[in-house]
């Protein structure tokens, strides 16, 4: 009878190259990972400061509003005294 024990295509050294494959998995999940995350908090901070609830300023929201043509020019100069 044959037992091959020593290097070679059966033998017990190949179990390496398993876990080196492992690790390169791992570190391409991370990678992944880490891709998605920056992602989400980009899209996150998009969005930011253009909510009354959140940390944005009144003033600036009447302003941005009155640039864009949304609100009138007396209605703007109201809601400016309003506001202080």
């Amino acid at each position: 009878m044959y037992y091959n024990y020593g290097p070679g295509p059966m033998g017990a050294h190949n179990w390496g190259i398993g876990v080196l494959m492992g690790v390169f998995f791992l570190i391409f999940i991370a990678i992944v990972a880490l891709i998605v995350i920056r992602l989400l908090n980009h899209h996150d901070v998009s969005y930011r400061g253009t909510s009354i609830e959140g940390s944005a300023d009144p003033l600036n929201i009447v302003k941005q509003r009155y640039a864009k043509g949304e609100i009138k020019k007396e209605e703007y100069q109201q809601l400016l005294k309003d506001l202080k």
